[in-house]
């Protein structure tokens, strides 16, 4: 790539998360990082800019709408990397992707979007391969600890010679709020669900995102939404609301890999809920509530209803409730020779706003400077195959866990 203005732009920094991310970077890009700040107003970057530490006080600014192809072009042009918070992704990221994919620039947002994955890899993978642009999706806690704890289990499988990965479940602990953004992205693939019924076989597909569906193995797959259920180890497991966009992030990752994991993997993904009769109880209730919620926001009628209780675009858990959240997921392996591995992957704040603006800006951070030791690939693709293990080593330097034993 030729040099340009800029090595990272961060895209929608004026948003909820965009900020956060914009002020993770002021503290912890290098020194000599060349960032931009970006979003459709002027006004609300520069006053986005004087709230951040000092230094990003003199972070260019760069004015471009998702509707103004010319405006979105010129950005891509002129950096490295653009990592961009702007969702709903099906309504504004396509736009963003197509200004990356011509102009050979490397992308990562934070989609948790199937539909949105799937149309980008449709219309821009085969371009972006060519020009040579790495289009990295769901660059947070959607799909980050699940996408690079199976690459670090089979990684690890790997020199131990103990065969291909088999039976792959993750356990997720978290605590956490919701922000108008994520609720809204939710809405929106519910509404485009409810006006093209012959999408929901794409969604359920458990290998929706592969680059050749036909060639997939045909093992069963775990459901994303079953009743609860225990571990071996007498846990007590519930539906996990981001289980259908993470397995199919590792399962695209398996299949661009030539199935290095294993063409039987069969992974799925629960929340833990506890043990004993307090833990049953609390599964039963996940499983309920989640059921509940998306029945309720997939009506017209009962999501207006919801629309006036639930944060709206812009807002999201206080600074205090941040700092309190924390996630933890536990990834328990079976191999083909019958060996056993867990990963653990963990880290403080909030898993979808603090968490994720360490994971965002790491990877935007990886993509514009680290070059050679990056996985050499090109086109559509996912945490694990596009930015690997130089992004566990950047998140272990951050402060998070990617650790992987043999039980």
């Amino acid at each position: 790539m030729t040099v340009r203005e800029f090595d990272l732009i961060l895209y929608g920094a004026t948003g909820y998360v965009g900020a956060l991310t914009a002020a993770y970077l002021a503290e912890h890009a290098p020194a000599g990082a060349r960032i931009g700040l970006a979003g459709r107003s002027k006004a609300k970057l520069e006053a986005t800019r004087a709230g951040l530490p000092a230094a990003a006080a003199d972070w260019p600014i760069v004015v471009a709408d998702t509707a103004d192809a010319p405006a979105l072009a010129e950005m891509a042009a002129s950096a490295t990397a653009v990592a961009t918070t702007v969702g709903p992704y099906a309504r504004y990221g396509l736009p963003v992707v197509e200004a990356c994919t011509r102009a050979g620039t490397h992308y990562a947002d934070l989609t948790g979007e199937v539909l949105f994955v799937r149309d980008a890899i449709d219309r821009f993978d085969p371009a972006a391969r060519e020009s040579g642009a790495r289009i990295v999706h769901s660059c947070g806690y959607d799909s980050i600890p699940s996408d690079l704890a199976v690459l670090l289990l089979h990684r690890r499988a790997a020199a131990d010679g103990s065969g291909g990965l088999r039976d792959v479940q993750l356990v997720a602990q978290a605590r956490g709020g919701f922000s108008g953004g994520t609720i809204d992205s939710l809405r929106g693939q519910l509404e485009r669900l409810a006006e093209r019924p012959d999408l929901r076989s794409v969604v359920s597909d458990p290998h929706t995102l592969s680059p050749d569906r036909v060639a997939e193995p045909t093992p069963g797959q775990p459901r994303d939404a079953g009743p609860p259920s225990r571990t071996a180890d007498g846990r007590w497991t519930a539906p996990f609301v981001m289980a259908g966009h993470n397995t199919r992030i590792v399962r695209r990752s398996n299949s661009l890999l030539n199935w290095e994991y294993g063409r039987g993997l069969r992974y799925g993904e629960v929340m833990g809920a506890g043990r004993g009769p307090l833990g049953a109880a609390t599964a039963a209730g996940i499983t309920v509530g989640l059921a509940g919620f998306v029945a309720a926001f997939g009506a017209a009628p009962t999501r207006k209803l919801l629309d006036r209780v639930l944060p709206a675009p812009g807002a999201g858990p206080s600074a205090e409730a941040r700092e309190k959240g924390w996630f933890r997921s536990t990834v328990d392996a079976t191999t083909e020779t019958g060996r056993r591995y867990r990963a653990v992957v963990a880290g403080q704040g909030d898993p979808g706003y603090a968490a994720t603006a360490v994971m965002l800006g790491e990877s935007g951070l990886a993509l514009a400077l680290d070059g050679d030791p990056l996985p050499p690939a090109a086109g559509c693709l996912t945490p694990a195959t596009g930015i690997g293990e130089v992004l566990v080593e950047r998140l272990r330097a951050a402060g998070h866990t990617y650790e992987v034993t043999a039980l």
